[in-house]
């Protein structure tokens, strides 16, 4: 069953188009992969899937909502992680979590046993009272998804989840992400321009470029299509979009990823 869909979705600034004429559809349960360098156009994506940018034309209904006519209906159901650290480092753990519970009208009696259990799926458990600040930048992403997940949302969003981390770090994310769907069942989007993450995560990816889908599918379909048995998710994505996945990016995205990744330490 789809549970989210665009048709045609675009979004211009200025005259220029930074995502054009966007349709794809998400099943319920999967998790889909936008792919791409920066400048590619996934956070403009993003933010117009979570209502945060309205399009310049086209359709999107996440949930069955539409994402301009229904907007606070899409709230409602899904959870967003952006690419910036939004968690405070100097509340504890819990104190964040917390924070982020009563913005979702959590029911006072189920706050406590619901920050206990996203705290233990993320496992930050023993982490809960200290401050955020002497976090890791793996343990701060992993408190990220916890607050997005209170509220059991259907859609969870993750812009960039593992910039700036090493690559320890990075996989932990990846299994807390993994542990994330099996227990909620929840559907997961993710803007990556890692190759190797959109091949460890996705049930199917589309590799955005310049703003347009150049391809999508399976990673194992895509591998397949260029033959040979040594083929990278980096191969199909410098066959399909013309360039090579560091490419891209111009002085904004670039100042963004950089200062994301000094937070995340």
């Amino acid at each position: 069953m789809e549970i989210l869909q665009t048709k045609s979705l675009s979004r211009c600034f200025d005259g220029n188009t930074a995502v054009d004429a966007l349709t794809i559809s998400v099943e319920a349960g999967e998790v889909f992969g936008l792919l791409g360098p920066n400048g590619a156009g996934k956070t403009t994506t993003i933010k117009m899937l979570t209502t945060l940018l309205p399009p310049t034309s086209g359709t999107a209904a996440v949930a069955g909502f539409d994402i301009v006519r229904q907007a606070r209906d899409v709230r409602r159901v899904i959870g967003y992680v952006p690419q910036l650290v939004s968690a405070d480092g100097n509340l504890t753990g819990y104190e964040n979590l917390l924070i982020f519970a009563k913005l979702y009208d959590l029911p006072r009696v189920e706050r406590a046993s619901g920050i206990g259990h996203a705290l233990a799926l993320m496992g930050l458990t023993e982490a809960a009272d200290r401050m955020v600040r002497e976090y890791s930048g793996g343990m701060i992403r992993r408190l990220e998804i916890a607050q997005s997940m209170l509220h059991r949302p259907r859609v969870l969003f993750l812009d960039e989840p593992t910039v700036g981390l090493d690559p320890v770090a990075r996989r932990a994310v990846w299994e807390h992400i993994e542990s994330l769907r099996l227990e909620y069942g929840t559907t997961i989007l993710v803007t990556t321009h890692l190759m190797e993450e959109a091949d460890h995560l996705c049930n199917r990816v589309s590799i955005m470029h310049l703003g347009r889908v150049v391809a999508m599918g399976t990673p194992a379909a895509l591998k397949a299509s260029l033959g040979g048995t040594e083929t990278t998710l980096d191969d199909v994505f410098v066959h399909y979009a013309g360039g090579t996945v560091e490419s891209g990016g111009g002085y904004v995205e670039v100042s963004r990823t950089r200062r994301t990744a000094k937070r995340l330490g």
